[in-house]
């Protein structure tokens, strides 16, 4: 683990993208990151759509679950600079 990427235990549902968005600070600087629904199903290995459950509910439960597994994939992309326009990190 990268001592220079800390992952405070804040997270938030973004309904209008369907996303979990959470923050990374890197060397002191706030990066934005987000996890899609098809992406938190790979890692849970069930269907998260608003028509199976409570979608924002579900989601968090689901991030919170794999919450070390995803800090660690988007630890690999800040340190290989994958970031998009905006200067995000996105796991699609």
């Amino acid at each position: 683990m990268n001592q220079s990427i800390l992952f405070p235990d804040l997270q938030d549902w973004d309904s209008g993208s369907q996303v979990v968005v959470f923050p990374a600070q890197v060397q002191g600087a706030n990066v934005e990151c987000r996890i899609s629904l098809q992406r938190l199903a790979l890692f849970s290995s069930e269907a998260l759509t608003a028509e199976t459950c409570d979608i924002e509910a579900k989601a968090l439960a689901v991030f919170d679950e794999y919450r070390f597994d995803i800090e660690e994939e988007v630890e690999m992309l800040i340190e290989q600079e994958s970031f998009d326009e905006q200067g995000r990190v996105v796991l699609i």
